[in-house]
């Protein structure tokens, strides 16, 4: 079988348009070819038809995923509680975020902040929602500002967070 890798590279190559790099395997697990990635962004001179056979029995999927496939949502290091009001160094430009879930301590907050939320325009991250309905519900109470359901997790780790309802601005962080 080694023996067919320098034949098959040299029958790759020659396949290969003029001034292309030369693609090299550095590991294949197997799952899901990337072919569709590079048809995508029209990578590599990879053509969306030529040359190419799906592998038998591949599973592709037909139809795109919504956020009702991302529910039910917990963050397992963010959970409701009082946060320290704290300074931050964020870059110039920096949309204002804040960290909610469905629960009535993030109500409360949303009633007493909307107003300033929306000033700023700042983007809802939803943490902790368990399904669609409680979602649309949130984002009628909001009024208009944009939520999206996140795991808040990977944020909590790199702002030391543990709790929410939080604004996260240039200003820092406070709730």
């Amino acid at each position: 079988m080694l023996a067919l890798v320098p034949l098959a590279q040299a029958q790759l190559s020659a396949q290969r348009p003029p001034g292309l790099p030369t693609l090299s395997v550095v590991a294949d697990h197997g799952g899901e070819p990337a072919r569709p990635y590079f048809v995508a962004i029209n990578g590599a001179g990879v053509d969306e038809q030529e040359g190419y056979s799906p592998q038998v029995g591949a599973q592709y999927p037909t139809q795109r995923h919504g956020e009702q496939d991302m529910l039910p949502l917990e963050s397992d290091r963010l959970t409701p509680g009082r946060v320290e009001s704290r300074s931050i160094e964020l870059p110039g430009g920096f949309t204002p975020i804040f960290l909610i879930g469905d629960d009535d301590l993030s109500h409360q907050w949303l009633v007493q902040r909307g107003d300033i939320l929306r000033e700023m325009n700042a983007v809802g991250l939803v943490v902790q929602v368990q399904d669609i309905a409680s979602l649309k519900a949130l984002r009628a109470e909001t009024q208009g500002l944009e939520l999206r359901p996140v795991s808040g997790d990977g944020l909590a780790d790199r702002l030391g967070l543990q709790h929410y309802p939080v604004l996260i601005s240039r200003r820092g962080i406070e709730q």
